[in-house]
């Protein structure tokens, strides 16, 4: 029979299960990255409003 203990993947480091950082180096990127989180929120908003009818 099997050992469970090889069975179970190795859990990752604290720095392996980070987040990558968003890195917006030109100025067209940075307009479309802020744009998009804009209208996100807007969405956000106006769904509820536009749902109820």
């Amino acid at each position: 029979m099997a050992d469970p203990k090889q069975d179970e993947p190795e859990p990752y480091s604290i720095d392996k299960a980070r987040q990558g950082e968003i890195i917006l180096r030109h100025k067209w990127s940075r307009i479309i990255f802020i744009a998009g989180l804009v209208l996100f929120v807007l969405a956000g908003l106006l769904v509820p409003f536009l749902g109820g009818r």
